[in-house]
Parts: structure tokens; sequence; C-alpha cells
């Protein structure tokens, strides 16, 4: 990873200074209390992807309640506006709804009494979406931006984590009425501020599924059973990597598994997911044919020493996410950077899979950063997130996006 360019952008203490900009960063600094109940009350609403809706509904009473322009896109994403209907151009700032893991009860979701957050969702992405409300919150109590040429609209979108393929980025990008007034995205995952992600990780998931006749394990016993075959799809992709190239890190994961109903039952499906990813296309096309022919060989083996029926395979792929990047010099990198630079943050550019992936893909520029915080445990249910140093990742972000809407 490299380090961000040096700042490039000498105006940031000026517009730190200026009316609008110095109320709202007073205000991010003064009513942390506000942003923390918001945060609580959001991640205590279950939001796994591809059910986002009631945590949608939420949010976009959240921004009603505030006098903000707010609707529901096709897609589910919520979408708002400080105002009715500004003209446009637009920048956007988003936020994914969804989690890996939901809350079963609001009461998996707690704080300590050192105000540390705990549960499913916390960090990721509940930090993003607090975010979202706060700065609606500022830039509607502090007197409006003078010399704008763009107008801000906060999306909470769906579909970012997952088998969600980034359903809601690509309907934003792509489908939606907004899109061609879009010129620059901010996307607010997570709470670290160490990192800017401007260089899109791509990826393909997969599902294998072996099926067979079934049986049982005594005197049905020879056969094809598809939890062998599966097992050997396993081992051999595992066992048969490509060579590493230098300087691209790829990986792989078979993050489910599952088949069969009994010990003494041979299984009459099983099935598997793959998530491959690599900052090379051609390593990642490469990753996709390996799997495709250990496929076709676990298959050919196990019927090889079937002694009755035989297995039959499908090979499904369930997403993609296409990669892309930011160039080096690109104006939205040097504003982060003299943003940092002003802040005091230390931040490098980073490679990952976020919504960011869409609109880079595009061409469009787009950053994933932090909120601001710490946080920790993603994706398991012993999720923390601690609020301290949360102000600074909220300022990072109004700054960043002032400098924006008057490019």
């Amino acid at each position: 990873m490299a380090p961000l360019l040096a700042p490039g952008v000498a105006s940031v203490s000026a517009l730190a200074g200026a009316r609008g900009i110095k109320e709202a960063l007073l205000l991010l600094s003064k009513d942390k209390q506000w942003v923390n109940e918001k945060h609580l009350a959001l991640c205590r609403i279950p939001s796994p992807t591809f059910f986002e809706q009631k945590r949608a509904e939420w949010m976009q009473q959240q921004f009603r309640a505030l006098g903000c322009e707010s609707t529901i896109d096709a897609a589910g994403n919520v979408v708002t506006f400080l105002s009715p209907n500004p003209a446009g151009p637009y920048v956007a700032v988003t936020a994914h709804l969804d989690t890996v893991l939901a809350p079963r009860t609001p009461e998996e979701v707690f704080t300590q009494p050192d105000g540390s957050f705990h549960g499913p969702g916390v960090s990721d992405n509940g930090a993003g979406l607090a975010a979202l409300l706060a700065l609606v919150r500022v830039f509607k109590m502090a007197p409006e931006l003078a010399g704008v040429s763009a107008a801000p609209v906060f999306i909470a979108n769906v579909g970012e984590e997952g088998e969600g393929n980034l359903s809601g980025m690509r309907h934003l990008c792509r489908q939606s009425a907004l899109a061609p007034k879009i010129r620059s995205y901010l996307i607010l995952d997570g709470p670290s501020t160490d990192h800017v992600t401007c260089q899109a990780l791509a990826s393909r998931r997969f599902e294998i599924s072996f099926s067979g006749p079934g049986g049982h394990s005594w005197s049905d016993y020879g056969v094809g059973n598809p939890v062998h075959a599966l097992s050997r799809v396993i081992t051999l992709f595992a066992e048969n990597q490509p060579e590493p190239v230098p300087g691209v890190r790829s990986s792989f994961n078979f993050g489910v598994i599952d088949g069969g109903v009994s010990v003494n039952s041979i299984p009459g499906t099983a099935r598997a997911k793959l998530d491959i990813r690599s900052e090379s296309a051609a390593q990642l096309e490469h990753l996709g044919e390996l799997l495709k022919s250990c496929v076709a060989k676990a298959t050919e083996m196990e019927n090889a020493q079937a002694t009755a029926a035989r297995v039959t395979a499908k090979l499904r792929e369930t997403g993609a996410r296409p990669g892309g990047g930011l160039p080096t010099d690109a104006p939205l990198l040097r504003y982060l950077a003299a943003v940092d630079h002003w802040l005091g943050i230390r931040s490098r550019i980073d490679c990952s899979s976020t919504d960011a992936n869409i609109p880079l893909s595009m061409n469009l520029p787009a950053v994933s950063i932090g909120a601001g915080g710490a946080g920790g445990g993603a994706h398991t249910p012993a999720e923390w997130f601690r609020p301290e140093g949360r102000d600074t990742g909220l300022k990072r972000i109004l700054l960043t996006l002032a400098l924006l809407l008057a490019e």
C-alpha cells in the first residue's frame, strides 16, 4: 500500500473557517450523544441482506423528521435531499443498510458502561449509517453553504454484503434517474479513518452443487456420494492453486458447505459456496477456470469409483464485483489528502471490495472511507464499536464533501 499524495489543496483552513462549515464542525464536536442514540437504535433493527426494508423505512423517517426530502427507490435505497428537487449535479454520500449477521432481539445490540457498542452490525455498517444521519442533521442546522456548484444527496443503500452483489449501488449508478447527474461518490463503510479505498478489488462468487440418489449408508453403499464429490472439489481447488503473481494478491474461501440429513444416510445433495478475489483480472479468470476443471475432475473421480448410481454436478456463478481504480492524481484523492493533513489523520490508500467497486468500474470518482471511531469483529457475533474519535471522522467527511460540492 502506498501513502496518500501530499496535500494539494491549500484552502482547507479557510474552508473550515467559512460561515456554515465552521458552525457545522462545532456541532459535530458538541452533540455526540444524539449520534450515539441514533446509532444504537438503527443497529437494533435487523437488516440482513435482502431484508433491509424495516431499517430503510426507519432511516427514511429519521431523514424526514430532520426536514429532508426522502424517498425509497425501486431497488430499496433510501435517497435523501436536504431540500425538495435540487437540480443537480450531485455529490453522493452513501452507506449500506445491510449486515451479514442480524440481531435476533434488540437486546443483542447493547452499550457497555465505557460507551462501547456491541452486537451484529454495530461497526459494519452502523458507523456509516449513523454518520449519514449526523451529517444531514448538521447541514440542516448550520447556515447554508455559499459558492457550491452541486447538491449533496445522501443514500442508505441495499445489497452491499455477500450475495447482495452490490445491487443497490448497481441500481444507483446504472439505472437510477440520478445516475447521469452524480459526479462523485463518498462511500461510508465502517469506522476506521486510516484507509482510503480507491482501488476496487474484483471478486466472483460461485455455488457448487452435487446431487445423487442418496440411500442407506450400508445397504446402498457404492452409489455416488455428493458430499464425497464436493470434498474432492475443495481439495483439488486448494491443492492446485496457480503460482502467485509478484505484486498481485489473490484469495479464495469456501464459506458455506451443507448437505445430508443423518450420519447413516448417503446424502442426496451437497452444496458449497466459494468466494474468489484478486487484484488481477487475468488471475481472477484463471481461478474461475480452475474451479470448472476441479468440478469436472471431482465428478469423474467420484463416478469412477461408484458401483451404482452416479452423481451429477452444477456450477453456478452467483455474483461478480468488477474492479477499477482512481488515478493517483485524482482531485478526490487530493482533497482527502489535504483534509487529512489539516485534521492530523494518517491514512493510506488500499484495495478492497466495497460499494465503490461499481462507480470505480465505470471510471467515476469514488472512494470508500471510514466514518470515525474504532471497531472490530465485523461479520461476527462479537462485533464492537467505540465512538471515541467519531467526530474527527465526521469532520473529515464534511470537509471533503464541501470541497467536492465547490468543484
